[in-house]
């Protein structure tokens, strides 16, 4: 093998091991004690991940394996670093992180969604990011408001 072919597949190697960072939003952290062990859980399925391909003997191979585990490890690493831990709700008079809340559409469709941090949020899963454009209407109003989401409009039902 010429050397110029080897010099090629370890840059080829080494641009596969670079991935670029995960982004981190600017929103401030908040979690749910579920959203904070899911964040302490990916932690340590990231880190097991590096774990286990450091152990490898082909070093591009190495490379390739600790890819995804090292960005995920830094991700993950800063979000648990800056989770700030938000107690559950103690009143539903007013739509806060936490709650869940049911809604009717001006199309007649309700929909029941709980707030929650950016990494939990699943909307498939009925739950949505605090920092989400519905999140950010709903907090701080109450049942029977009406909220303005663009052109449409959203009646609260429910807090809970």
């Amino acid at each position: 093998m010429s050397v110029a072919f080897a010099s090629e597949e370890s840059a080829e190697a080494a641009s596969e091991t670079i991935l670029p960072a995960r982004p981190i939003s600017d929103r401030i952290n908040l979690v749910t004690e579920a959203g904070l062990k899911m964040l302490q859980d990916e932690l340590a399925r990231a880190q097991h991940g590096l774990a286990a391909a450091n152990v490898l003997e082909d070093v591009n191979e190495r490379r390739r394996q600790s890819a995804v585990p090292v960005r995920d490890v830094s991700y993950y690493a800063e979000r648990v670093r800056t989770a700030r831990l938000m107690p559950a709700p103690t009143s539903n008079d007013v739509i806060a992180f936490g709650h869940t809340v049911t809604f009717e559409r001006d199309d007649g469709r309700t929909q029941t969604f709980r707030i929650v941090g950016e990494d939990e949020a699943n909307p498939s899963q009925a739950s949505i990011s605090h920092g989400s454009p519905v999140a950010l209407a709903l907090i701080g109003k109450t049942v029977g408001d009406i909220v303005q989401l663009g052109q449409r409009e959203l009646e609260i039902l429910s807090i809970s």
